[in-house]
């Protein structure tokens, strides 16, 4: 298949692994491009300049979108594509690159990923995704996302996470876990989860962590839903009661093997909307997050449309 039926548009992190971006974004150019297919390289100057070019090339019919970066680049595709029809291509050459773990994509082997994307296109192929939608209540507006959720601890340290520039990966996230636990207080929350065999469940309680996974890791490999998957049509709630200081320094080693969720404070409910907000019953939750991204505050609704993206696979 050529550029002839469609072109493919491009967009790259270039600060993804230190720099690394711009380079895997020049070597994915030229391999596609070598295959014979027509690139528009879409990178913007920002994240919303970035999704606003890449949703107008999608409008105006590419073929596929192929996003070089980490879960934050796997963010900005989805937002570009959801409901579309349009295809995604991962190379994932971020720092976590949870998603692309998921979805059994290479991570850090720009050919190899490259060459998952030209050989999808040749053929047809395409493994149909979910993806989760949030928005304030009420609201018409909102953004899509890929992965997790997280509006606990766990988007707490992953706002730290951000703003270190070091150590990469999983080790930085690691160094945010101790510089939030160092000074942690539970948080308030009420969660209004309708699940997915039609009935209501309500969670008001001081709490630790509240995440709603499409996907099962955040921070480059943290199993925080490990039985979430990307194609069930279903969200995993997770949420941890109020646990102390020490006891949240526990529980989160357990979150790279997924058996924090035997904890008895741990609840794991499958859902197919979800509404988080703030309570009284402890301080004000953190900013949420999804897929390493800033979302807003509370409250936020949460819905799953299934089979949403159809990933180049």
């Amino acid at each position: 298949m050529t550029g002839r039926e469609g072109p493919l548009g491009l967009v790259v992190n270039p600060t993804s692994g230190r720099g690394r971006g711009a380079r895997a974004g020049e070597r994915t150019r030229a391999l596609l491009v070598a295959a014979g297919h027509d690139v528009r390289v879409l990178t913007g100057t920002t994240f919303h300049d970035a999704v606003h070019r890449a949703r107008q090339g999608v409008s105006d019919g590419l073929r596929a979108l192929v996003v070089v970066g980490g879960d934050g680049m796997v963010h900005l595709g989805v937002n570009a594509v959801a409901t579309t029809g349009t295809p995604l291509g991962i190379v994932a050459v971020g720092s976590g690159n949870d998603y692309a773990r998921a979805a059994g994509l290479p991570r850090h082997r720009v050919d190899d990923a490259t060459r998952v994307v030209v050989d999808a296109l040749a053929a047809g192929r395409t493994r149909t995704v979910d993806a989760a939608h949030v928005a304030p209540p009420g609201s018409l507006d909102g953004r899509w996302f890929a992965g997790v959720l997280s509006a606990g601890l766990d988007a707490a340290v992953n706002a730290r996470a951000n703003r270190l520039t070091f150590p990469r990966g999983h080790l930085r996230y690691l160094r945010a876990v101790v510089g939030e636990l160092g000074a942690f207080v539970p948080y308030g929350y009420r969660v209004r989860t309708g699940r997915t065999d039609g009935t209501l469940e309500e969670w008001r309680s001081a709490g630790t962590l509240v995440a709603v996974a499409n996907a099962p890791m955040i921070g480059g490999g943290l199993r925080v839903a490990p039985d979430a998957l990307l194609d069930d049509g279903a969200l995993d709630v997770v949420t941890a009661g109020p646990l102390g200081r020490l006891q949240a320094v526990g529980i989160f080693p357990r979150l790279y093997r997924g058996t924090h969720v035997t904890h008895p404070a741990v609840t794991v409910t499958r859902a197919s909307a979800v509404t988080v907000e703030a309570s009284d019953l402890g301080r004000t939750p953190p900013v949420a997050m999804a897929d390493g991204e800033e979302i807003g505050p509370l409250p936020l609704r949460v819905e799953v449309h299934r089979g949403a993206v159809a990933l180049l696979v």
